[in-house]
């Protein structure tokens, strides 16, 4: 188990800015857009957001109120229309049982909200993940491919998001926002110092160690 998170964190803290990483405080876009991105690039999702912004406000009664193929249309720039529209149907459908209060949803404990979110088809554990950290309020690490390089580079290799997720001992220190800009800094990192070794040996993490109990 890696047991020095939070010195990862300090080490992050003294070069990285703390602003935040969605573009947004709108709970309902956040939400939308851990879908979309699923296979695709922002750029791609910007324009599926944009569909719905336009037609909906966001609102998650409207969505819910949706038909598939209305739904489809408006996500389509985002790849995927098809999968993505029914996964966000049947992910507001499971919010109905809340009466779309997310507040409500919040209270339900870590390991039971994040059992109902991989039980909606098209929720993967790091979409749960993100979700779980952006839009319920809960901490706990996400292991996506810019976490995954960068613990590699540290001499910790991961054959996917599961196997990395389960070798972090996650400190009770590391709150929610906490959370958050760790994994923001992780994929900014990633996308300056990770892509070559020339970019890695510049980068100022080249000489963290990761800690690891017997």
């Amino acid at each position: 188990m890696i047991t020095n998170i939070e010195e990862l964190y300090t080490a992050f803290e003294k070069f990285m800015d703390q602003g935040r990483w969605w573009d947004t405080d709108n709970k309902w876009e956040i939400l939308l857009g851990a879908i979309l991105v699923q296979n695709t690039n922002w750029r791609n999702v910007d324009y599926a957001l944009l569909n719905l912004e336009e037609a909906t406000g966001f609102s998650p009664i409207k969505i819910s109120q949706l038909s598939e193929k209305q739904l489809q249309e408006m996500v389509r720039p985002s790849g995927f229309y098809k999968a993505k529209s029914a996964t966000i149907l049947r992910v507001f459908q499971w919010l109905t049982k809340s009466e779309f209060d997310l507040k409500k949803v919040r209270t339900k404990d870590f390991d039971t909200l994040r059992q109902e979110l991989l039980a909606i088809k098209g929720i993967g554990e790091e979409t749960a993940d993100v979700l779980l950290v952006y839009v319920f309020e809960k901490s706990t690490f996400i292991a996506d491919k810019y976490a995954q390089r960068l613990f590699s580079r540290m001499g910790i290799e991961s054959k996917g998001y599961r196997q990395l997720k389960d070798n972090i001992q996650w400190p009770a220190e590391m709150d929610t926002i906490k959370a958050q800009n760790l994994h923001g800094w992780i994929v900014v990192y990633g996308q300056s110092y990770l892509k070559n070794d020339l970019q890695w040996q510049q980068g100022p993490l080249k000489n963290f160690k990761l800690k690891l109990n017997s």
